[in-house]
C-alpha cells in the first residue's frame, strides 16, 4: 500500500482503505496448494470497502481460512490511562479551534450582555449552536477511538469491542495452540503476529518486573514466553521435524516512543535511527530466526543481506506453488541460503523507502564482499543532533523535515556498521565508481515499477460510519468475548 506525503498507515477500521485484491498472498498460494490457512494476531490491511460487511479486505479475502485477532492494529488509544496517538495532532488542533471557538462565543455574549455589543441574542445562540455541533463533532470521531479500532474479531464476526487488552496475548496464545492441534494431520501454514511488543506495551502481572530493561524488556520477556509456547505446541504434537518456523519483526525500535519515565520504544544497539526513518540500519536491522530441526543446520549466523520480502518466495516454494508470473517480485528464496547450497544472498542490491520516497540502496559487491550504502535522503533529527525525531510520532519521508544529499552519503556498512563515517572521494578510492554503480541500479530498479491505488488518500482514510464493524447497537458498539453486549 503506496504511502504519499500525508498518512503512512491507515488510521480506522472504518476507512476503505486496504490491501488491494489484485494483491496475492502467499496465503492464497498455498490455500490453492491444499495448506490450512491461518491468521491469528494484528492484521492493520484494511477490513471494507463499501458496506460494514462486504470485507474486500479482510484476511479471508485474502487467502487466510482462518482468522483471529485484530483487524487494527495496537496503539496508545486502546489504553484507557494512555495518551491519544490517532490522529493525535488532528485532535489537539480540532479541541484548540474548539476552545477559540467557546472563548469567542463567551466574548460575544458577555459584550452583549454589557450593552457592549448590539449583537442579538438570537445570533448568540446560534453562534453557541455552531460550538456545541464543532465540539460534538470532535468528540464523535474521536472519542470512540477505543470503541471502533481497538476490536477482536474471529473470521466475519466481532467477539470483542472494544478489547480487553489485559487478557489479548493468553487469547491469541489460546488460538494458536488449539490451531495448530486443528491442523496437525494436515498441512498448514500458521502467521502469527503479536501485540507484542508495540506500544503501549499491555503486559501481564507476571512478567511486571521480570526484566532489567523497564516495561519495555518485561514485555519482550513475555512475548518470548508466547513464543516458547508456540513452539512447545508443535514439540507436543510431534510436528517439530516437518514444520519450517521463521521468527522476525517488521522494523527497529521506535526511538520516539517515550514517556516521563523514559524510552518505550526498544533499543537498537549500534545502529543509527529507527522505525520508519527509511534508510537508516537501526529500522531495518531486525531478527531472522528460522527453525527446521534435520533440514536446517543448527546455530549457523548468516551474514548475509535478506529482506522480509524474500519471506513471501520462500514460504510459497516450500508449499509447492509458483510465485505470480505477471509482475516484478523483489523478493527470492531463503531457502538455498538457508540449507548451506549457496554462500551469497540472491540480493545484490536492496532498495530502502519511507512511503514511496527511496531514500536509500544498498549493493554487496560480490567481487570484494564490501557492502555499500549510499542514502540520498535522511531525515532531519530533531531537536538538531538528536538521533531521532523527538517530539513526532515518526521522522517524515519528504518536505521541510528530509535532508537531500547532493553528492549522496556513502557508507561501507562492513566496516561501519553504526553509519558514523561518511566517506568522500579523498577517503575512499571507489566512491565515484560506487556511487555511480548504484545509481545505475537505482534507475534500473524504478523501471520495474508500476502505479498502484492510493491506499493512503483522504477519501480512503478518513472514518466512514457506513463500514465500521460493530457488534450491537451502533454507535455504541459492545460486546464481550463470551458473547455478552456489555462492556467488562
Amino acid at each position: 500500500m503506496e504511502a504519499t506525503d500525508g498518512y503512512r498507515a491507515l488510521q480506522w477500521n472504518a476507512g476503505s482503505g486496504g490491501l488491494p485484491a489484485n494483491e496475492t498472498t502467499f496465503a492464497r498460494i498455498l490455500q490453492r496448494e491444499g495448506y490450512a490457512t491461518g491468521l491469528i494476531g494484528k492484521w492493520h490491511q484494511g477490513v471494507n470497502c463499501e458496506s460494514r460487511t462486504d470485507h474486500c479486505h479482510h484476511p479471508l479475502n485474502h487467502g487466510f481460512g482462518y482468522f483471529y485477532g485484530m483487524p487494527f492494529t495496537l496503539v496508545n488509544d486502546c489504553d484507557p490511562g494512555r495518551p491519544p496517538e490517532v490522529d493525535a495532532s488532528l485532535r489537539a488542533q480540532l479541541g484548540r479551534y474548539t476552545q477559540l471557538m467557546a472563548l469567542g462565543i463567551l466574548t460575544v455574549a458577555a459584550g452583549r450582555a454589557g450593552g457592549l455589543t448590539s449583537v442579538s441574542w438570537k445570533a448568540v445562540a446560534g453562534l453557541a449552536g455552531l460550538g456545541v455541533l464543532v465540539f460534538a463533532s470532535w468528540y464523535a470521531s474521536f472519542g470512540f477511538v477505543r470503541r471502533w479500532n481497538c476490536i477482536l474479531m474471529k473470521n466475519h464476526n466481532v467477539t470483542e469491542q472494544p478489547m480487553v487488552l489485559e487478557r489479548t496475548g493468553s487469547r491469541l496464545l489460546k488460538e494458536a495452540v488449539s490451531y495448530i492441534e486443528r491442523n496437525k494431520d494436515r498441512p498448514f501454514l500458521l502467521f502469527v503476529s503479536l501485540l507484542h511488543v508495540h506500544i503501549p506495551l499491555v503486559t501481564t502481572k507476571e512478567f511486571l518486573g521480570k526484566s532489567r530493561h523497564g516495561l519495555y524488556g518485561d514485555n519482550v520477556e513475555e512475548m518470548d514466553w508466547l513464543v516458547g509456547r508456540i513452539l512447545n505446541a508443535l514439540d507436543e504434537h510431534g510436528l517439530k521435524n516437518t514444520t519450517f518456523t521463521y521468527f522476525t519483526s517488521d522494523h527497529g525500535g521506535h526511538l520516539e516512543a517515550r514517556d516521563e519515565h523514559g524510552q518505550l520504544g526498544g533499543w537498537n544497539g549500534i545502529y543509527r535511527g529507527g522505525k520508519g526513518m527509511g534508510g537508516w540500519e537501526g529500522g531495518i536491522r531486525v531478527p531472522g530466526i528460522a527453525r527446521w530441526p534435520g533440514v536446517l543446520p543448527a546455530g549457523r549466523v548468516i551474514q548475509e543481506p535478506t529482506s522480509l520480502m524474500d519471506v513471501f518466495p520462500t514460504v510459497v516454494q516450500l508449499g509447492g506453488g509458483q510465485v505470480p508470473q505477471d509482475r516484478v517480485i523483489d523478493g527470492h528464496s531463503l531457502v538455498p541460503l538457508l540449507q548451506g547450497t549457496v554462500e551469497r544472498s540472491a540480493h545484490d542490491f536492496l532498495f530502502h523507502y519511507c512511503g514511496k520516497h527511496l531514500h536509500a540502496a544498498r549493493w554487496r559487491d560480490r567481487d570484494s564482499g564490501r557492502i555499500w550504502k549510499v542514502h540520498y535522503v535522511t531525515p532531519r533529527f530533531h531537536p538538531e543532533g538528536a538521533g531521532a525525531c523527538y517530539g513526532r510520532g515518526v521522522c517524515p519521508c519528504s518536505g521541510e523535515g528530509v535532508t537531500r544529499h547532493s553528492p549522496p552519503l556513502l557508507f561501507d556498512l562492513s566496516r561501519d556498521p553504526s553509519e558514523a563515517r561518511p566517506l568522500s572521494p579523498g577517503t575512499e578510492p571507489l566512491y565515484q565508481e560506487v556511487i555511480a554503480t548504484v545509481g545505475e541500479a537505482v534507475q534500473q530498479h524504478r523501471t520495474t515499477l508500476s502505479p498502484v491505488p492510493p491506499q493512503f488518500s483522504l477519501g480512503n482514510i478518513l472514518w466512514n460510519p457506513w463500514l465500521q464493524p460493530c457488534c450491537g447497537a451502533f454507535p455504541f458498539c459492545s460486546c464481550s468475548q463470551d458473547g455478552d453486549n456489555s462492556e467488562t
